[in-house]
């Protein structure tokens, strides 16, 4: 099966459920670009979102090829994000995006799990600097640019994690026994 994405705006629970899918045995990866702004914060020369979107998004496609490659090799993976995901931050900010972001977009499960921002679990922080709106923002952007890949956008229903991660279970047929 091709990598599974689980994305949507920030603030949704998407890294719980990744979390929570991994607890239950699946194989799974961490969100990328969180780990790059923790990671270029660091550094004195930093390439950061909010100050170099396109430099950023160069750094992302980069990692995010690599971990595609990466989950290609499990039989079922689930990502936290993914490379469409740079193509969506790209259209929010009215950037161009490179022919490159779309033709890395191609290579994922056709259903992609989007969890919408919760305003009870939103957190503005260093790495999510920005209010709840344009965490909504974001989450319409890239529901907007997935439905223009030609993804299925698939909305997890809020709920405990249990019922969010059964969800996506039963949406692909899947059972833990798929692990064997």
């Amino acid at each position: 099966m091709l990598p599974i994405i689980i994305t949507g705006g920030p603030g949704a629970g998407k890294t719980s459920i990744v979390n929570h899918l991994a607890a239950r045995g699946y194989a799974t990866f961490a969100e990328v670009s969180r780990t790059l702004i923790e990671q270029q914060a660091q550094l004195v020369d930093g390439i950061l979102p909010w100050h170099d979107l396109p430099g950023f998004a160069d750094l992302c496609l980069t990692h995010m090829g690599e971990q595609k490659q990466q989950a290609a090799q499990h039989s079922v993976a689930f990502l936290d994000r993914a490379i469409p995901d740079i193509c969506g931050y790209l259209a929010e900010a009215e950037l161009e995006i490179d022919a490159r972001y779309i033709e890395a977009s191609a290579g994922y499960h056709s259903q992609v799990f989007f969890c919408r921002p919760h305003k009870a679990i939103y957190v503005q922080d260093d790495v999510r600097p920005y209010p709840f709106d344009g965490a909504l923002a974001i989450h319409d952007a890239l529901v907007a640019i997935y439905q223009k890949l030609g993804y299925q956008v698939v909305e997890v229903p809020w709920g405990t994690l249990e019922e969010r991660a059964a969800f996506i279970e039963s949406t692909l047929a899947l059972s833990t026994e798929t692990l064997s």
